[in-house]
């Protein structure tokens, strides 16, 4: 307070709440009296200073806090959507596991606005049956395997060629390839033309043969019954290791396999785990040749009749769920290798060498020109995308 201001203001009237007027007397710059008691006019300043920063504090913390909660809460506003989501996999399988994952967080996000319902493998028919029904717009949403996609949709069987990928950081390369990758937005044309749109692809693990027999060259493979999906270039890829696919359905292969229809299957550990194929094989071989990839897909219409802002959050749910799904599997293995061993402690787990490596995906390989000949219209630029796309991957996360 200056020395003008102190003069002007010895004697100020206060009115207080109710209407009664009382007297501010300020006997210095310091110290005034107010009732009939001295104030320290500079404690009080300070106080007030205190109890103002202490408000603002408080109002930003509750600010941050509903930000926060209405960033988290439903955006969506629309009218209440119902929808059936279909698995190719059984109960506890990750397919499954993670439909109702995907359900959960559309129905929260939406404030149970968006209820999707979720049916295991053998609810809704067979694997093409899912995917023809979610073709047809029957079910709405259904997550395969692109092996059976590719029934579909043949450009997707370009996810079915042997030694793409590294053998390490799988799944960092996928998400690499949904986010920043030129693949996704072609195989997108792709699918769309066939009534489906994919919403992202997922590492389901490394395939393994399970067998009677132990598989060290191409020469164990001459002749051996292999049950495999239903993909012409499944069917070609493992021709060409000379071996005699037989295409049967995912629910015949263990009867399949105990009556001697067939000799060999392959299968993700998880999988050979969950459906006991180990029960009636000898030998669990890693050829190191392809990852099994899951494809969530929507009925094209249904997708295209939704609000925007319902489209973006489920096509981010399965991109923000590449690398929490890739670890899920990764544990699963691991988990379910040990049961295995536990349960059937003579079965032989084995990963082919460098060297009979080498000879297999020199087979591989010239399968390649194949899925050219097969895969549809767009295939070539598909597949050369594909590539570009896991080669820029490697070099972004340091993978030789």
């Amino acid at each position: 307070m200056s020395d003008t201001s102190f003069q002007k203001c010895r004697d100020l009237e206060i009115v207080e709440k109710g209407g009664e007027v009382k007297h501010l007397n300020i006997i210095s710059k310091k110290e005034a009296t107010w009732k009939g008691k001295r104030v320290n006019l500079e404690y009080e300043k300070k106080e007030r200073s205190l109890i103002m920063k202490t408000i603002v504090s408080i109002v930003c913390i509750l600010v941050l806090f509903i930000t926060v909660n209405m960033a988290s809460a439903a955006q969506y506003t629309g009218k209440n959507i119902q929808a059936k989501f279909a698995s190719a996999e059984i109960e506890g399988d990750f397919m499954t596991v993670w439909g109702r994952k995907f359900a959960d967080h559309m129905k929260k996000w939406s404030e149970g606005k968006i209820d999707i319902t979720v049916y295991p493998l053998g609810t809704l028919g067979s694997t093409l049956d899912i995917q023809e029904s979610a073709q047809r717009g029957v079910v709405q949403f259904v997550l395969s395997a692109s092996g059976w996609i590719s029934a579909l949709v043949p450009q997707a069987q370009v996810l079915t060629l042997n030694y793409l990928y590294p053998t390490e950081k799988v799944t960092e390369v996928q998400d690499w390839i949904v986010r920043n990758g030129e693949f996704m937005p072609l195989v997108e044309k792709a699918f769309k033309k066939n009534n489906l749109v994919p919403l992202g692809m997922f590492n389901l693990g490394w395939m393994c043969l399970t067998s009677k027999k132990e598989i060290k060259s191409l020469d164990d493979m001459k002749g051996l019954k292999l049950r495999l999906m239903s993909a012409k270039l499944l069917v070609e890829n493992y021709r060409a290791y000379g071996a005699a696919p037989t295409p049967m359905g995912f629910g015949e292969v263990y009867s399949g396999l105990q009556m001697g229809l067939i000799d060999a299957q392959i299968n993700p550990i998880w999988a050979i785990y969950s459906m006991k194929f180990y029960e009636v094989q000898d030998y669990i071989t890693q050829l190191k040749n392809e990852v099994a990839v899951g494809i969530p897909s929507v009925n094209k219409q249904f997708f295209e009749s939704l609000p925007e802002d319902v489209q973006q959050e489920m096509r981010k749910f399965w991109r923000d769920e590449i690398i929490p799904a890739g670890k899920f599997i990764n544990e699963l293995e691991v988990a379910d290798r040990s049961k295995i061993e536990k349960s059937r402690p003579k079965i032989k787990f084995s990963v082919l060498d460098d060297a009979a490596i080498a000879t297999f995906k020199a087979r591989a390989q010239k399968v390649y020109s194949t899925y050219v000949e097969i895969g549809g219209e767009g295939s070539q630029q598909i597949l050369d995308a594909l590539l570009k796309d896991i080669n820029n991957a490697k070099k972004a996360l340091s993978i030789k």
